[in-house]
């Protein structure tokens, strides 16, 4: 029923929000770009972008259509490479950080399976520090992690800040020691967080110690103490504290993307794109 021409034109406005920019994405003229788009507003039977002199904006039919143009491409592409016999083959070992698995990065998973239904998707969840020695051990084809910022390995997806994080409630009495929740060593976020407040002469006990990012969320959510997070990894929930308490500050951090060098090229370029693609805003937020 829709065309995926006009469904490509019509993502391509909804991600670049302008129909001038998506016609150079595409490679094709402005009036084509709108045509394809008023086209598929046609067979929908609703308006999909609302347009006025300033902005262009997806309707809610049009951010449902948007879900569902993904979906129909998708399949599309998987379609015609399975038929192709271009289709992707073998294995792919991925490890990614906890804390990055509860941004959007379960759907973009997803997709690339249903891109490559033939690769065998590994998927190792954990600390940074312990998927990078797995890696350097050969034992993980492609990693996604936390990394020092400027650290000058892998592909950096995105830069961000480590803040303190608490309840909007959240109150430490002057002179106290700061009730840290943090994961176990060895630790990037941990060590950093320590390692600020030795620096300015804070004292600090921990409060909780956890695996997991749902760990430490579920002692902030109970007020157990506070913790460093990347910036756009917290909650809406939660609140950034740093300034409020006049706590040290932590450092940097890069999202980064660490390949295996005997690692099949071809299936880890294609993963790689997949995330290097996609916003990884954290699940729950609107980006």
């Amino acid at each position: 029923m829709f065309d995926p021409t006009q469904l490509k034109s019509f993502l391509a406005v909804a991600e670049t929000h302008s129909f001038t920019r998506a016609a150079e994405r595409l490679s094709l003229s402005q009036p084509t770009v709108s045509q394809h788009v008023r086209k598929l507003e046609a067979a929908a039977g609703r308006q999909l972008v609302a347009r006025d002199t300033r902005e262009v904006a997806l309707t809610d039919n049009g951010d449902a259509m948007a879900g569902f143009a993904r979906t129909i491409l998708a399949a599309n592409d998987a379609a015609t490479r399975y038929f192709s016999g271009a289709a992707m083959r073998g294995r792919l070992r991925f490890g990614t950080a906890d804390d990055l698995a509860v941004t959007g990065l379960p759907r973009i998973l997803r997709e690339f399976r249903q891109l490559y239904p033939h690769v065998n998707l590994e998927l190792t969840v954990g600390q940074s520090d312990q998927l990078h020695r797995r890696l350097k051990a050969g034992q993980l084809d492609l990693v996604f992690i936390k990394w020092v910022s400027g650290a000058q390995e892998g592909v950096v997806v995105k830069h961000d800040t480590f803040d303190w994080v608490g309840l909007e409630q959240t109150m430490l009495e002057p002179g106290a020691p700061v009730p840290v929740i943090a994961y176990p060593a060895p630790s990037l976020s941990r060590k950093l967080t320590l390692d600020a407040l030795e620096h300015a002469g804070r004292t600090w006990r921990v409060t909780c110690t956890t695996k997991q990012i749902s760990g430490v969320l579920a002692a902030l959510r109970a007020g157990i103490g506070i913790a460093v997070m990347p910036t756009s990894l917290v909650p809406e929930d939660l609140k950034v504290i740093t300034r409020r308490f006049d706590l040290p500050p932590v450092g940097d951090v890069d999202f980064t993307l660490i390949r295996n060098p005997l690692a099949n090229t071809e299936l880890v370029d294609a993963l790689t794109q997949a995330i290097m693609g996609r916003k990884l805003t954290p699940v729950g937020r609107r980006s």
